[in-house]
């Protein structure tokens, strides 16, 4: 398909994972692609994969808490593609610790990263969305978290309940400049991070190491742990114009294992 041809897209944490595979899925639907990621030489990778397929594709370094590296970051796209129609705020961290010892600073680099973060790329891409006068797409990464508690990660499920809640007041403020925005909300993700959790609640658990994503997994409908092509999936349908009427949602994709 090429439901995105002559489109510029920017993915942010595009340097692995769920980032990866949605930079790779826009652009074999035929986007150009700005994989923008604080680690430079996985950014550079993938747009080098991008490139080896016959794609358009530029690696950008950017910690997405430091709004001038995000101006930086558009400044590039613009410079070297034309233009940002389309915005993935996909970075993000995942912090997990008992209640009783959360400490101010794991509270605020969650908060600032998955929040902070995505205001910042938001209000950069959207300005230029809006100079540029034909609309867009931003799409924000939230979670299965954010819809729930969960007793291990309260930081996470808070950050992730507000981009929620960040998302529908983006679409309505945007939806003036015909910007849509909507979230994802994954569930587990097979993804060299689900390894370190793996690793991590199995010693909060007191079992063994494998144990906690074995009853993740065994819990979801579907019957098989999630594809970071799962959510790429609907990453370019968002992006697309089949989704031009569609603002203001969050879509669980995560195999049925939670409902909206």
């Amino acid at each position: 398909m090429t439901r995105l041809q002559g489109k510029v897209a920017i993915v942010t944490g595009g340097a692995q994972g769920i980032g990866r595979a949605c930079a790779l899925r826009f652009a074999s639907e035929g986007a150009s692609v700005v994989i923008a990621d604080l680690q430079t030489d996985g950014a550079n990778a993938v747009a080098a994969e991008i490139k080896a397929a016959g794609g358009a594709a530029m690696g950008v370094a950017v910690d997405v808490v430091n709004r001038e590296q995000v101006q930086q970051m558009a400044d590039a796209a613009v410079s070297r593609f034309g233009s940002i129609d389309i915005l993935m705020n996909n970075a993000g961290v995942l912090p997990i610790t008992p209640f009783l010892e959360i400490t101010e600073a794991e509270w605020d680099r969650t908060f600032n990263v998955n929040c902070k973060g995505t205001l910042w790329c938001a209000q950069v891409v959207a300005t230029q969305m809006i100079a540029q006068g034909h609309g867009g797409k931003i799409i924000n990464v939230a979670s299965q978290a954010g819809r729930r508690g969960e007793a291990w990660v309260l930081s996470y499920c808070a950050s992730k309940a507000a981009v929620i809640s960040m998302t529908q007041s983006m679409a309505l403020a945007l939806a003036p400049h015909k910007i849509n925005v909507n979230a994802i909300s994954p569930g587990v993700v097979d993804t060299t991070l689900w390894v370190a959790n793996d690793k991590r609640l199995a010693e909060l658990m007191g079992v063994p190491v494998g144990e906690p994503k074995r009853r993740a997994v065994e819990s979801i409908p579907l019957g098989r742990i999630e594809q970071p092509e799962d959510i790429a999936g609907m990453a370019a349908f968002l992006a697309s114009s089949d989704a031009d009427y569609i603002t203001q949602q969050t879509y669980n994709v995560d195999g049925g294992n939670w409902p909206s």
